[in-house]
């Protein structure tokens, strides 16, 4: 976009010194890849005040009094590039066509709001281990996969468990987890503050309405005092457009995949106003069976500049979903010594089986839904004080409704039909007979509401010293309890879990509907209606930030530091008495300390190194005991150390990125959760039942290098490769309890882990991507992935390491230009165009004993719980945009 008041006054200012120069440079500026005049750039004389901003047709003319010197051009997303020039006898010099190769790292254009608190690596100028993703190419890769889908062909990134559902993906960080990457939409926080952790199915019109993505590994920028152990994403949004226009788009897919998708903006109108707004359906069978989903996406962005000093912009949106679940099962079917089938597999069911549905009244039947409505909203304040400082302020919040659901009571069998699913036919006939529900559907609901505050004051010293600071508000609040969404068949359901003290043995007769839309209001509200558990807790959070950073045009040197208080109060009526239902306040104090030093040789070669302590506050979730409100005495802030060496090498036509870390985190709690095969050693009676696990004490260690290379050997030719190789291990040793979904404790235990491998991400990647511009409207593209040193997702001395894959995904895109506003374009993918098979998660870590009956698939035991990752799948689109 262009910034028409910088245009306006760089024009007054050149045209008022041109009176007083003899010399004159001509000469046409263009879009290298799309061979395209450019208006707008600004083309100067570098230590001179002489310039010119490019006509729409791309041409410029300088008057400078210099014989010989440098011209600088520079436009916002684009290569800044340099031409020399020296004057003869003639007084003018025509520098020709001037090609300018878009930035594949600069946010300066896309940040539109919201400046000072959204940390892009560009507001500092000490370099970051960094990947970005623009809002083109996010539109192009997606697909019909949520936003995670966009980020594989990063180092260092692993995304894993998508054959759960739509949304129910995972994404891993330099081998850590969600819950240790922090995530940030436009600059305020969006992990969870129970645990850290982010559902990104509740997230999933994230494709739709992202500008940008952009990827800090390790410590990056960002000044709050957050959880980047492995990360931080930042997720900048779209805001109100400035120029008048929409789009209608539709899309389709393997197994019954549409989407829909409309939007428009008003642009910035005269008065300082402008709306941007957009709406989207999806819905599809899943590639799994029964995991069908379906959902919408809402976006309304409202600005307002009344002046060259204040920017706002209002946004709210959302994403209300539903989508069927699928679990990890053994890759070879499990059965009873009658032959009859105990647990089914993969072997005997096909990779796409799903063992959570049956037959129930002559319709299919999943008894395992995750639905979700989390509207979300922001108003940003862009305050310029003055030439040297700003102030820009960000007030969020969310309000979350919605859960999972399951089983409860009496758990369905197997069908002995030869198709592996559950006999719900047989529960719901006993429940009409019974009158009294044996067996019934619940649904565990996650409510919420978030109020936050981002506050970021810039003060530039100098041309040389600047100054940040700020500050991060937050008041949280959840409730959590079990309702019921299906009587199955019956009339009520006795609730005698051992902890409820209120009314035992409550008979239950209302059920809750899963519909998104109506879970922001349709809730079970009196204590009567909720089963198994019913808690709530508030959340507060404040804290200080600041950053010092000197630059110079070799050098640069920056200070960071943040300090934050966390306070804790649980409600549980459930199982307490009125008198005891309210726990102890627990305050947590942390802080994090960050330093990093550059230096850039020749504008091409630059060094640099990063430092960073943290110590974090544990999670909500790990503060009191076994989801009651004693308070857990072991547990303590968890100790960070992170240390970064990097090397970034940038021309013209290649861009070459090396970085080097190593990562400890100590004293520290984590949570799992795993379903229960039939086949467990320990506890076959809870089959199909979710464990939840927490371990705490060990200390994990990271370390490994990355490489990224962009390179553009021809106008037409893009070429992108990537590649990391970590050392992830845990040392020393973990207590581990294990509890039911009814919070019981089952297990508690000590384990030496020291060695051992961290799981759930490959630890060893590499790739390799291209596109090729055919014609200026027609180009294709293809990405290559390996994936090795692949662990199970377990905290073992012995991990299970998981076969080595490679994947291959491919795309065609092309665009016709109706008018010069209308354009018609279209776009296929093709993702594991190979049709690949392989595992992309393990929740198990059977090694191969030699025991009898045992087998093998390419050489782990069969008997392991696995998700199998996605065969081929397509998806093509059409995009009219006016």
């Amino acid at each position: 976009m262009k910034n028409r008041l910088s245009t306006l006054v760089t024009i007054a200012l050149f045209a008022s010194t041109a009176s007083y120069a003899q010399n004159k440079l001509t000469g046409v500026v263009y879009d290298a890849d799309k061979q395209t005049a450019l208006s707008g750039v600004e083309v100067h004389v570098r230590g001179t005040a002489d310039g010119f901003v490019t006509n729409e047709d791309g041409t410029f003319t300088i008057s400078t009094e210099l014989v010989q010197g440098q011209v600088e051009i520079a436009s916002m997303g684009y290569v800044t590039k340099t031409v020399s020039f020296v004057f003869s006898s003639e007084n003018q010099i025509n520098l020709g066509t001037i090609y300018l190769s878009e930035s594949s790292e600069s946010l300066n254009e896309i940040v539109v709001m919201a400046r000072g608190v959204i940390d892009v690596a560009e507001g500092r100028k000490t370099p970051i281990a960094v990947s970005t993703i623009k809002g083109a190419d996010i539109e192009e890769k997606v697909g019909a996969r949520d936003i995670t889908g966009t980020m594989v062909n990063t180092p260092s990134v692993y995304v894993t468990s998508e054959s759960s559902g739509f949304g129910d993906t995972q994404m891993y960080t330099r081998g850590f987890d969600q819950s240790n990457t922090a995530f940030l939409l436009n600059g305020q926080p969006i992990n969870g503050m129970e645990d850290g952790n982010i559902y990104w199915s509740n997230w999933s019109g994230m494709s739709d309405i992202a500008n940008a993505i952009q990827i800090q590994r390790g410590l990056g920028s960002s000044k709050l005092a957050i959880s980047s152990v492995g990360g931080t994403i930042n997720f900048i949004t779209k805001a109100t457009e400035m120029n008048q226009g929409g789009f209608l788009k539709a899309g389709l897919g393997n197994d019954n995949y549409f989407k829909t998708t409309a939007g428009y903006s008003t642009g910035l109108l005269e008065n300082g106003w402008g709306v941007t707004a957009l709406l989207s359906h999806w819905q599809g069978d899943g590639y799994n069976d029964m995991t069908a989903g379906q959902g919408q996406n809402y976006f309304v962005s409202i600005g307002y500049k009344p002046n060259q000093k204040h920017n706002f912009n209002f946004l709210i949106t959302g994403a209300p979903q539903w989508h069927d679940q699928n679990y990890a099962k053994p890759i070879a079917t499990v059965k009873n010594d009658d032959g009859t089938v105990r647990t089914p597999g993969y072997d005997l069911f096909g990779k796409k089986f799903n063992n959570n549905w049956g037959m129930l009244n002559g319709k299919a039947f999943n008894d395992r839904r995750n639905y979700y409505h989390k509207p979300v909203s922001n108003l940003n304040w862009d305050w310029k004080i003055d030439e040297l400082s700003n102030l820009s302020t960000v007030i969020y919040a969310s309000w979350g409704r919605g859960g999972g659901t399951g089983s409860a009571g009496a758990f369905a069998p197997v069908m002995q039909d030869g198709t592996g699913t559950k006999d719900y036919q047989s529960i719901y006939d006993a429940n009409v007979l019974r009158g009294e529900s044996n067996s019934v559907v619940r649904a565990s609901v996650n409510n919420h509401a978030w109020y936050g505050l981002v506050t970021n004051y810039n003060r530039d010293f100098n041309e040389n010293l600047s100054f940040n600071v700020g500050f991060d508000l937050r008041s949280y609040h959840g409730d959590h309890f079990r309702q019921l969404t299906d009587l199955m068949g019956g009339t009520y359901f006795i609730d005698n879990t051992s902890t409820r003290l209120r009314d035992p043995n409550n008979e239950i007769r209302n059920t809750f509907s899963t519909n998104p839309w109506k879970v922001l209001s349709q809730f079970a509200k009196n204590p009567e209606d909720k089963y198994g558990y019913d808690y709530s807790e508030t959340i507060n959070y404040g804290g200080l930030f600041a950053q010092l950073e000197y630059a110079t045009d070799r050098f640069s040197a920056f200070f960071q530091g943040a300090v934050s208080n966390q306070s804790h109060v649980r409600w549980d009526p459930y199982q307490y008495t009125e008198a005891e239902e309210k726990s102890e306040k627990v305050n947590n104090v942390g802080y994090n300390i960050k330093g990093g030093l550059s230096y850039n040789i020749d504008n091409k070669h630059t060094f640099f190194g990063n430092a960073g302590v943290y110590s974090r506050q544990p999670y909500h979730d790990n503060i009191y005991l076994s989801f009651g409100n004693a308070v857990n005495p072991f547990t303590k802030n968890e100790d960070i150390v992170g240390l970064e060496l990097g090397y970034k090498f940038v021309s013209e036509f290649v861009a070459v990125n090396v970085n080097a870390y190593k990562t400890t985190w100590a004293n520290r709690v984590e949570s799992s959760v795993e379903t229960v095969s039939s086949t467990d050693p320990d506890y076959p009676h809870l089959a199909g039942q979710q464990l939840f696990t927490v371990n705490r004490g060990v200390k994990q260690d990271h370390k490994g290098i990355e490489l990224d290379i962009q390179a553009k050997p021809l106008y037409n030719l893009e070429v992108k490769g990537f590649a990391s190789i970590g050392d992830w291990i845990y040392k020393g040793s973990t207590v581990t309890e294990i509890r039911t979904e009814d919070r019981e404790i089952l297990e508690t235990s000590m384990r030496d882990l020291d060695g051992g491998k961290v799981g759930n991400a490959a630890q060893t990647t590499f790739g390799l991507g291209a596109k090729y511009k055919i014609l200026p409207n027609l180009s294709i593209d293809a990405d290559y992935r390996y994936y090795q040193d692949l662990y199970a997702n377990r905290q073992e001395k012995e991990n299970l390491m998981l076969p080595s894959f490679q994947l291959v995904d491919a795309g065609i895109s092309y665009g016709l230009n109706l008018t010069d506003k209308n354009r018609l374009s279209f776009r296929v993918n093709v993702n594991n165009l190979f049709d690949t098979e392989y595992i992309s998660q393990s929740n198990t870590a059977n090694q191969l004993t030699g025991a009898e009956g045992e087998t093998a698939y390419k050489g782990i035991n069969t008997s392991n719980q696995v998700y199998f990752g996605y065969g081929r799948t397509w998806n093509a689109s059409v995009k009219f945009t006016f």
